[in-house]
């Protein structure tokens, strides 16, 4: 009789320890569910190198809508709010405006509160180990990048509450380029009363714009020989740059994780040679092909920069 109950015993053990143990794309799809339906006031920091820029995040539910507030506490300040789906900016010297969207685009990428299967085909989701953060116990869940030109991105995911504590950029070698980490986070039953009085506020009304649109004039303009794996073009366009109020050919692309830019203007004065800066794991290449200058910029090794800025041509 008491091997069998001993059996019996070891197969509840198992089946409960199964049933304990989520898969790295269940805790994702946990943590999505989790920043949309908790109440939480968080506070958080991005380090890049030496630099760090503090931020405060609020969200809640309330009466069946959603609010949210992220504010970056350095300098004259940025404000982005929330209300279900839509999101306005505070940006100092500028006149607020919102948009209609569903997410804030800020320090996290948007993709990791929606639908990250999107992710599957060019990222691997992989288990880590457990550990604690900001007090927390914590899981590791790594998105291992399927090309090697691009860097990996880890999250540490409360297990008590599934919301994010920690993330990273990592690169093929393992070292940590940009992270950003929780300081301090309280779950509440209550939302928080300062998105309460968001719904007293005015907000502007989103412009019409239709996203989907990519002029075809930019498209024609050049020919972008070499992307890394998975990367898509989601807006093209001609504008003028803040910086130097040149003319520019303007295209954005996405593996639905990171995003990088690609500006083609006429060559700037004075030669300048070629080359990266890179700021945590933010490259700015300049490629300088004598006709024309192509600058790159995102979240992406600054080989992957180069490569994708030298491929440049004009069209045919």
């Amino acid at each position: 009789m008491k091997p069998f109950i001993f059996l019996i015993g070891l197969c509840f053990a198992l089946v409960t320890q199964a049933s304990e143990t989520l898969t790295a794309k269940q805790l994702l799809q946990n943590m999505a569910t989790a920043v949309h339906q908790r109440n939480f006031d968080a506070s958080f920091v991005v380090m890049k190198e030496k630099g760090m820029e503090p931020y405060r995040w609020l969200h809640a539910q309330h009466q069946n809508q959603e609010l949210e507030l992220l504010s970056l506490l350095n300098g004259a300040g940025l404000e982005i709010v929330r209300v279900d789906d839509k999101v306005t900016y505070f940006e100092p010297q500028s006149a607020p405006y919102s948009i209609s969207t569903d997410s804030i685009a800020g320090p996290i990428p948007e993709v990791l509160f929606k639908d990250i299967s999107i992710l599957k085909q060019d990222y691997d989701f992989v288990l880590g180990g457990k550990g604690r953060i900001a007090g927390r116990p914590a899981q590791l869940v790594r998105l291992e990048s399927k090309d090697s030109g691009k860097y990996n991105y880890w999250l540490w995911i409360d297990t008590e509450s599934s919301l994010l504590l920690k993330a990273a950029y990592v690169n093929q070698a393992g070292e940590l380029l940009e992270q950003l980490q929780l300081t301090h986070i309280s779950v509440t039953t209550e939302p928080a009363q300062q998105l309460v009085e968001l719904l007293n506020r005015d907000f502007p009304e989103p412009a019409v714009v239709n996203e989907n649109v990519i002029s075809e004039q930019s498209q024609s303009n050049w020919q972008i020989d070499w992307l890394p794996q998975g990367f898509t073009l989601l807006k093209a366009d001609r504008h003028k740059l803040d910086l130097n109020n040149e003319l520019a050919d303007y295209y954005l692309f996405s593996d639905g994780l990171v995003e990088f830019s690609v500006f083609v203007q006429r060559p700037l004065a004075g030669k300048r040679p070629s080359g990266a800066l890179s700021s945590g794991a933010t490259t700015v290449y300049v490629h300088n092909s004598g006709a024309f200058d192509v600058s790159v910029v995102g979240k992406i090794p600054p080989q992957t920069a180069k490569n994708i800025a030298e491929s440049v041509k004009r069209a045919l």
